[in-house]
Protein backbone atom coordinates (compact mmCIF):
# COMPACT_ATOMS: atom_id res chain seq x y z
CA UNK A 1 0.00 0.00 0.00
CA UNK A 2 1.05 3.32 -0.78
CA UNK A 3 0.70 5.26 2.67
CA UNK A 4 0.94 8.40 3.86
CA UNK A 5 1.59 8.89 7.70
CA UNK A 6 0.97 12.65 9.07
CA UNK A 7 2.71 14.23 12.63
CA UNK A 8 2.42 17.78 13.19
CA UNK A 9 5.56 17.04 15.16
CA UNK A 10 7.75 14.51 15.54
CA UNK A 11 10.45 15.13 18.22
CA UNK A 12 13.30 12.16 17.56
CA UNK A 13 14.27 11.22 21.23
CA UNK A 14 11.89 10.99 24.41
CA UNK A 15 8.48 11.77 22.89
CA UNK A 16 5.99 9.18 22.03
CA UNK A 17 4.70 11.31 18.67
CA UNK A 18 8.64 11.25 17.17
CA UNK A 19 9.05 7.13 18.14
CA UNK A 20 5.56 5.92 17.21
CA UNK A 21 6.38 7.99 13.61
CA UNK A 22 9.85 6.41 13.20
CA UNK A 23 9.21 2.86 14.30
CA UNK A 24 5.60 2.39 12.65
CA UNK A 25 7.01 3.55 9.35
CA UNK A 26 10.22 1.59 9.57
CA UNK A 27 7.96 -1.77 10.05
CA UNK A 28 5.07 -1.18 7.28
CA UNK A 29 8.18 -0.53 5.23
CA UNK A 30 9.40 -3.98 6.43
CA UNK A 31 6.30 -5.64 5.12
CA UNK A 32 6.35 -3.96 2.07
CA UNK A 33 4.48 -0.67 2.14
CA UNK A 34 5.50 2.86 0.50
CA UNK A 35 5.85 4.82 3.32
CA UNK A 36 5.46 8.93 3.24
CA UNK A 37 6.18 11.14 6.33
CA UNK A 38 4.30 14.61 6.44
CA UNK A 39 5.48 16.68 9.75
CA UNK A 40 6.17 19.67 10.85
CA UNK A 41 9.01 20.99 12.95
CA UNK A 42 11.20 19.35 14.80
CA UNK A 43 10.65 16.91 11.94
CA UNK A 44 11.79 13.04 12.90
CA UNK A 45 14.56 10.43 12.27
CA UNK A 46 13.81 8.06 9.96
CA UNK A 47 14.55 4.86 8.31
CA UNK A 48 16.40 5.85 4.90
CA UNK A 49 13.49 3.74 2.82
CA UNK A 50 11.23 6.07 4.46
CA UNK A 51 10.44 9.10 2.64
CA UNK A 52 9.78 12.63 4.58
CA UNK A 53 8.10 15.91 3.30
CA UNK A 54 8.25 18.57 5.85
CA UNK A 55 5.67 20.57 6.39
CA UNK A 56 7.08 23.44 7.85
CA UNK A 57 5.14 25.62 10.44
CA UNK A 58 6.73 28.66 12.03
CA UNK A 59 7.91 26.61 14.68
CA UNK A 60 6.50 29.21 17.75
CA UNK A 61 8.14 26.25 19.76
CA UNK A 62 11.43 25.18 19.15
CA UNK A 63 13.20 24.48 21.89
CA UNK A 64 16.21 26.98 21.65
CA UNK A 65 13.55 29.92 21.12
CA UNK A 66 9.90 29.08 22.39
CA UNK A 67 7.09 31.42 22.25
CA UNK A 68 9.36 33.26 19.00
CA UNK A 69 8.29 36.66 17.17
CA UNK A 70 8.95 35.59 13.68
CA UNK A 71 10.49 37.58 11.11
CA UNK A 72 8.09 39.13 8.53
CA UNK A 73 10.05 37.62 5.53
CA UNK A 74 8.87 34.19 7.47
CA UNK A 75 5.17 34.54 6.87
CA UNK A 76 4.28 32.60 3.37
CA UNK A 77 0.12 32.93 4.13
CA UNK A 78 -2.76 33.63 5.80
CA UNK A 79 -2.27 30.13 7.50
CA UNK A 80 1.19 31.67 8.65
CA UNK A 81 -0.75 34.59 10.38
CA UNK A 82 -3.41 32.57 11.86
CA UNK A 83 -0.56 30.41 13.72
CA UNK A 84 0.58 33.37 15.00
CA UNK A 85 -2.07 35.20 15.86
CA UNK A 86 -3.24 31.83 18.00
CA UNK A 87 -0.10 31.85 20.07
CA UNK A 88 -0.44 35.54 20.60
CA UNK A 89 -4.00 34.52 22.17
CA UNK A 90 -2.49 31.50 24.12
CA UNK A 91 -3.58 28.94 22.17
CA UNK A 92 -1.61 25.90 20.63
CA UNK A 93 -2.27 25.89 17.33
CA UNK A 94 -0.11 23.40 15.42
CA UNK A 95 -2.64 20.76 15.34
CA UNK A 96 -5.14 22.74 13.52
CA UNK A 97 -2.40 24.94 11.09
CA UNK A 98 -0.04 21.58 9.88
CA UNK A 99 -3.89 19.89 8.95
CA UNK A 100 -4.31 22.91 7.24
CA UNK A 101 -1.02 23.09 5.39
CA UNK A 102 -0.83 19.40 4.70
CA UNK A 103 -4.40 19.22 3.49
CA UNK A 104 -3.08 21.94 0.38
CA UNK A 105 -0.22 19.34 -0.41
CA UNK A 106 -2.38 16.05 0.30
CA UNK A 107 -4.91 17.69 -2.09
CA UNK A 108 -2.71 17.91 -4.78
CA UNK A 109 -1.56 14.25 -4.94
CA UNK A 110 -4.36 12.33 -4.39
CA UNK A 111 -3.70 9.82 -6.66
CA UNK A 112 -0.31 8.58 -5.09
CA UNK A 113 -1.73 7.66 -1.93
CA UNK A 114 -3.68 4.46 -0.81
CA UNK A 115 -4.95 5.90 2.99
CA UNK A 116 -3.91 8.51 4.68
CA UNK A 117 -3.07 7.78 8.40
CA UNK A 118 -3.08 10.77 10.89
CA UNK A 119 -1.48 10.71 14.40
CA UNK A 120 -2.56 12.40 17.13
CA UNK A 121 -3.05 15.77 15.34
CA UNK A 122 -6.66 15.63 14.12
CA UNK A 123 -7.20 18.88 12.51
CA UNK A 124 -9.97 20.32 10.72
CA UNK A 125 -7.93 20.02 7.58
CA UNK A 126 -8.09 16.11 7.55
CA UNK A 127 -12.14 16.77 7.01
CA UNK A 128 -11.53 18.38 3.70
CA UNK A 129 -9.29 15.87 2.86
CA UNK A 130 -12.23 13.02 3.63
CA UNK A 131 -14.19 14.92 1.29
CA UNK A 132 -12.11 13.86 -1.76
CA UNK A 133 -12.38 10.43 -1.13
CA UNK A 134 -9.23 9.89 0.54
CA UNK A 135 -9.51 6.95 3.05
CA UNK A 136 -8.43 8.60 6.27
CA UNK A 137 -7.87 6.38 9.74
CA UNK A 138 -6.33 8.26 12.52
CA UNK A 139 -4.08 7.28 16.32
CA UNK A 140 -4.88 8.81 19.21
CA UNK A 141 -2.53 7.97 21.93
CA UNK A 142 -5.46 9.13 24.54
CA UNK A 143 -7.43 11.70 24.79
CA UNK A 144 -5.43 15.37 25.73
CA UNK A 145 -8.49 16.03 28.13
CA UNK A 146 -6.78 13.82 30.94
CA UNK A 147 -3.85 16.26 30.82
CA UNK A 148 -5.81 18.92 30.58
CA UNK A 149 -7.22 18.24 33.72
CA UNK A 150 -4.15 17.35 35.66
CA UNK A 151 -2.61 21.09 34.88
CA UNK A 152 -5.94 22.74 35.71
CA UNK A 153 -5.69 21.12 39.38
CA UNK A 154 -1.71 22.11 39.33
CA UNK A 155 -2.27 25.32 38.37
CA UNK A 156 -2.44 28.51 40.51
CA UNK A 157 -6.12 30.83 40.03
CA UNK A 158 -4.56 33.09 37.25
CA UNK A 159 -2.89 30.45 35.39
CA UNK A 160 -6.16 28.69 34.68
CA UNK A 161 -7.56 30.78 32.73
CA UNK A 162 -4.85 30.90 30.07
CA UNK A 163 -4.61 26.99 30.60
CA UNK A 164 -8.22 26.81 29.01
CA UNK A 165 -7.46 28.43 26.13
CA UNK A 166 -4.22 26.64 25.49
CA UNK A 167 -6.56 23.57 25.05
CA UNK A 168 -8.98 24.85 23.62
CA UNK A 169 -7.82 22.82 20.32
CA UNK A 170 -9.88 19.65 22.37
CA UNK A 171 -12.70 21.10 20.74
CA UNK A 172 -11.79 20.36 17.60
CA UNK A 173 -10.18 17.28 17.95
CA UNK A 174 -13.44 15.81 19.55
CA UNK A 175 -15.44 16.98 16.43
CA UNK A 176 -13.11 15.53 13.96
CA UNK A 177 -12.41 12.34 15.88
CA UNK A 178 -16.69 11.85 15.79
CA UNK A 179 -16.14 12.17 12.11
CA UNK A 180 -13.36 9.97 11.49
CA UNK A 181 -14.85 6.13 11.24
CA UNK A 182 -11.37 4.56 11.50
CA UNK A 183 -9.72 5.35 14.61
CA UNK A 184 -6.98 3.56 16.28
CA UNK A 185 -5.49 3.54 19.80
CA UNK A 186 -2.94 2.03 22.28
CA UNK A 187 -4.08 0.79 24.84
CA UNK A 188 -7.75 -0.37 26.10
CA UNK A 189 -7.67 2.09 28.85
CA UNK A 190 -7.17 4.81 26.43
CA UNK A 191 -9.62 3.12 24.05
CA UNK A 192 -12.78 3.48 26.83
CA UNK A 193 -11.72 7.43 27.78
CA UNK A 194 -11.64 8.51 24.39
CA UNK A 195 -14.89 7.00 23.73
CA UNK A 196 -16.07 8.87 27.18
CA UNK A 197 -14.41 11.85 26.66
CA UNK A 198 -14.71 12.58 22.98
CA UNK A 199 -18.37 10.63 23.08
CA UNK A 200 -17.55 8.34 20.67
CA UNK A 201 -18.78 4.61 20.14
CA UNK A 202 -16.41 2.26 21.61
CA UNK A 203 -16.84 0.29 18.75
CA UNK A 204 -15.42 2.48 16.50
CA UNK A 205 -12.19 1.86 17.85
CA UNK A 206 -9.19 -0.46 17.48
CA UNK A 207 -6.43 -1.19 20.31
CA UNK A 208 -3.24 -1.44 18.90
CA UNK A 209 -0.41 -1.85 21.56
CA UNK A 210 2.65 0.06 20.34
CA UNK A 211 6.27 -1.70 20.07
CA UNK A 212 9.88 -1.96 21.32
CA UNK A 213 13.02 -2.52 19.18
CA UNK A 214 14.30 -5.95 21.67
CA UNK A 215 17.45 -5.66 19.43
CA UNK A 216 18.30 -1.88 20.77
CA UNK A 217 16.45 -2.50 24.05
CA UNK A 218 18.15 -5.40 25.85
CA UNK A 219 19.46 -6.59 28.83
CA UNK A 220 23.28 -4.99 29.50
CA UNK A 221 26.13 -7.35 30.10
CA UNK A 222 27.87 -4.97 32.49
CA UNK A 223 26.89 -4.71 35.92
CA UNK A 224 24.21 -2.07 37.01
CA UNK A 225 24.90 0.65 38.80
CA UNK A 226 24.04 0.45 42.75
CA UNK A 227 20.89 2.23 43.38
CA UNK A 228 20.33 3.87 40.50
CA UNK A 229 17.28 4.37 39.47
CA UNK A 230 15.93 5.52 36.23
CA UNK A 231 12.77 7.37 34.34
CA UNK A 232 11.49 9.15 31.19
CA UNK A 233 9.48 12.17 31.33
CA UNK A 234 8.49 13.43 27.87
CA UNK A 235 7.00 17.00 28.94
CA UNK A 236 7.86 18.84 31.97
CA UNK A 237 4.15 18.61 33.36
CA UNK A 238 2.33 17.33 36.29
CA UNK A 239 0.72 14.55 34.65
CA UNK A 240 4.20 12.94 34.40
CA UNK A 241 4.81 13.17 38.34
CA UNK A 242 8.10 13.86 38.31
CA UNK A 243 7.32 15.81 41.58
CA UNK A 244 6.58 12.76 43.52
CA UNK A 245 9.22 11.16 42.32
CA UNK A 246 11.38 13.34 43.21
CA UNK A 247 10.16 14.13 46.53
CA UNK A 248 10.57 10.25 47.26
CA UNK A 249 13.87 10.17 45.70
CA UNK A 250 14.31 13.12 49.10
CA UNK A 251 13.02 10.48 51.69
CA UNK A 252 14.63 7.68 50.37
CA UNK A 253 18.47 9.22 50.07
CA UNK A 254 18.39 9.83 53.58
CA UNK A 255 18.02 6.37 54.05
CA UNK A 256 20.24 4.57 51.56
CA UNK A 257 22.32 5.62 48.31
CA UNK A 258 20.43 6.48 45.84
CA UNK A 259 20.71 8.40 42.39
CA UNK A 260 17.82 9.57 40.28
CA UNK A 261 18.62 9.68 36.39
CA UNK A 262 15.66 11.64 34.58
CA UNK A 263 15.71 11.69 30.91
CA UNK A 264 13.57 15.14 30.05
CA UNK A 265 13.61 18.29 28.36
CA UNK A 266 13.32 20.48 31.36
CA UNK A 267 11.96 23.72 31.41
CA UNK A 268 14.25 26.45 32.25
CA UNK A 269 13.34 27.46 35.15
CA UNK A 270 10.30 25.44 35.33
CA UNK A 271 8.60 23.29 37.98
CA UNK A 272 10.83 20.28 37.52
CA UNK A 273 14.13 22.60 38.39
CA UNK A 274 12.74 24.20 41.03
CA UNK A 275 11.69 21.45 42.85
CA UNK A 276 15.01 19.86 42.65
CA UNK A 277 16.47 22.97 44.34
CA UNK A 278 13.68 23.29 47.17
CA UNK A 279 14.61 19.49 47.89
CA UNK A 280 17.90 20.10 47.73
CA UNK A 281 18.56 16.63 46.01
CA UNK A 282 20.42 17.92 43.22
CA UNK A 283 23.57 15.86 44.20
CA UNK A 284 21.21 13.02 43.66
CA UNK A 285 20.07 13.68 40.27
CA UNK A 286 20.94 13.80 37.34
CA UNK A 287 18.70 15.00 33.93
CA UNK A 288 20.21 13.88 30.79
CA UNK A 289 17.86 15.18 26.89
CA UNK A 290 18.40 14.66 23.61
CA UNK A 291 20.29 11.06 23.92
CA UNK A 292 19.61 8.37 21.30
CA UNK A 293 17.90 5.20 21.39
CA UNK A 294 20.88 3.44 21.99
CA UNK A 295 22.23 5.83 24.46
CA UNK A 296 18.28 5.25 26.54
CA UNK A 297 18.59 1.86 26.17
CA UNK A 298 21.92 1.48 28.25
CA UNK A 299 20.48 4.07 30.37
CA UNK A 300 17.56 1.75 31.28
CA UNK A 301 19.95 -1.41 31.13
CA UNK A 302 22.42 0.47 33.51
CA UNK A 303 19.75 1.16 36.75
CA UNK A 304 18.41 -1.33 39.32
CA UNK A 305 15.19 0.07 39.17
CA UNK A 306 12.91 2.10 36.71
CA UNK A 307 10.01 4.57 38.10
CA UNK A 308 7.23 5.40 36.02
CA UNK A 309 5.16 7.79 38.18
CA UNK A 310 2.56 9.15 36.08
CA UNK A 311 -1.04 10.71 36.98
CA UNK A 312 -2.13 8.73 34.10
CA UNK A 313 -0.80 7.30 30.68
CA UNK A 314 -2.23 5.71 27.41
CA UNK A 315 0.41 3.53 27.37
CA UNK A 316 3.76 4.49 28.19
CA UNK A 317 6.71 3.43 25.74
CA UNK A 318 9.33 3.79 28.59
CA UNK A 319 7.61 1.16 30.50
CA UNK A 320 7.86 -1.36 27.80
CA UNK A 321 11.38 -0.19 26.87
CA UNK A 322 12.44 -0.65 30.87
CA UNK A 323 10.50 -4.08 30.48
CA UNK A 324 12.32 -4.81 27.71
CA UNK A 325 16.15 -3.96 29.26
CA UNK A 326 15.26 -6.68 31.78
CA UNK A 327 15.05 -3.66 34.48
CA UNK A 328 12.51 -3.98 37.17
CA UNK A 329 9.56 -1.20 37.48
CA UNK A 330 7.56 0.51 40.27
CA UNK A 331 4.70 2.52 38.19
CA UNK A 332 2.03 4.14 39.00
CA UNK A 333 -1.55 2.07 39.29
CA UNK A 334 -3.27 4.24 36.80
CA UNK A 335 -4.24 4.57 33.40
CA UNK A 336 -2.97 1.84 31.18
CA UNK A 337 0.16 1.54 33.00
CA UNK A 338 -1.13 -1.88 34.63
CA UNK A 339 -2.32 -3.14 31.31
CA UNK A 340 1.18 -2.66 30.08
CA UNK A 341 2.72 -4.50 32.85
CA UNK A 342 0.49 -7.09 33.49
CA UNK A 343 -0.68 -9.04 36.73
CA UNK A 344 0.18 -7.53 40.13
CA UNK A 345 3.89 -8.11 41.19
CA UNK A 346 4.41 -9.51 37.23
CA UNK A 347 7.14 -7.29 36.09
CA UNK A 348 6.64 -4.11 38.42
CA UNK A 349 5.55 -3.16 41.52
CA UNK A 350 2.07 -0.87 41.61
CA UNK A 351 1.53 2.00 43.72
CA UNK A 352 -1.57 4.84 44.17
CA UNK A 353 -0.61 7.37 42.02
CA UNK A 354 0.52 10.85 43.46
CA UNK A 355 1.46 9.11 46.97
CA UNK A 356 4.76 9.97 47.47
CA UNK A 357 4.96 7.31 50.85
CA UNK A 358 3.94 4.47 48.93
CA UNK A 359 6.59 5.36 45.92
CA UNK A 360 9.16 6.05 48.09
CA UNK A 361 8.36 2.76 50.37
CA UNK A 362 8.20 0.87 47.25
CA UNK A 363 11.42 2.19 45.61
CA UNK A 364 13.42 1.25 49.07
CA UNK A 365 11.81 -2.33 49.16
CA UNK A 366 13.04 -3.28 45.52
CA UNK A 367 16.46 -1.38 45.73
CA UNK A 368 17.10 -3.51 49.07
CA UNK A 369 15.59 -6.65 47.28
CA UNK A 370 18.02 -8.28 44.58
CA UNK A 371 16.94 -11.47 44.34
CA UNK A 372 12.71 -9.90 43.53
CA UNK A 373 14.91 -7.58 41.28
CA UNK A 374 15.77 -10.53 38.96
CA UNK A 375 12.58 -12.05 39.02
CA UNK A 376 10.67 -8.68 37.88
CA UNK A 377 13.50 -8.18 35.09
CA UNK A 378 12.97 -11.16 33.87
CA UNK A 379 9.37 -11.18 33.52
CA UNK A 380 9.26 -7.94 31.89
CA UNK A 381 11.76 -8.72 29.64
CA UNK A 382 9.98 -12.04 28.72
CA UNK A 383 6.54 -9.78 28.25
CA UNK A 384 8.53 -7.35 26.01
CA UNK A 385 9.36 -10.02 23.58
CA UNK A 386 6.07 -11.98 23.75
CA UNK A 387 3.64 -8.58 23.48
CA UNK A 388 5.43 -5.62 22.25
CA UNK A 389 6.35 -6.08 18.70
CA UNK A 390 6.49 -2.89 16.05
CA UNK A 391 6.16 -5.74 13.02
CA UNK A 392 2.79 -6.91 14.86
CA UNK A 393 1.75 -3.21 15.39
CA UNK A 394 2.54 -2.64 11.68
CA UNK A 395 0.81 -5.89 10.14
CA UNK A 396 -2.49 -4.88 12.79
CA UNK A 397 -2.51 -1.22 11.52
CA UNK A 398 -2.09 -2.70 8.00
CA UNK A 399 -5.61 -4.22 8.42
CA UNK A 400 -7.24 -1.20 9.44
CA UNK A 401 -5.87 0.92 6.66
CA UNK A 402 -7.40 -2.26 4.41
CA UNK A 403 -10.54 -1.72 6.32
CA UNK A 404 -10.52 1.86 5.79
CA UNK A 405 -10.08 1.49 1.72
CA UNK A 406 -12.89 -0.74 1.07
CA UNK A 407 -15.22 1.36 3.53
CA UNK A 408 -14.87 5.05 1.78
CA UNK A 409 -16.66 5.82 -0.92
CA UNK A 410 -14.83 6.85 -3.77
CA UNK A 411 -15.62 10.45 -4.94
Amino acid sequence: MRIALLSYRSAPHCGGQGVYVRNLSRALVDHGHDVEVFSGQPYPELDPRVRLTPVPSLDLYRASDPFRTPRPSEFRDTIDLLELAMMWTAGFPEPLTFSLRVAKVLAERRDEFDVIHDNQGLGYGLLSLQKTGLPLVATVHHPITRDRETDLAAARPLRKFTLRRWYGFLRMQARVARRIPHLLTVSRNSATDIATDFRIDSDRIRTVPLGVDTTVFHPSTSPRVPGRIAAVASADVPLKGVNHLLEAVAKLRTERDAQLVLVSKLTPGGPTERRISELDISDSVRVVSGITDAELAELLASAEVACVPSLYEGFSLPTVEAMACGTPLVVSDTGALPEVVGTEDQCATRVPPGDTEALATALADLLADPQRRTRLGSAGRQRALDQYSWSSVAATTTECYVDAVQHTPQC
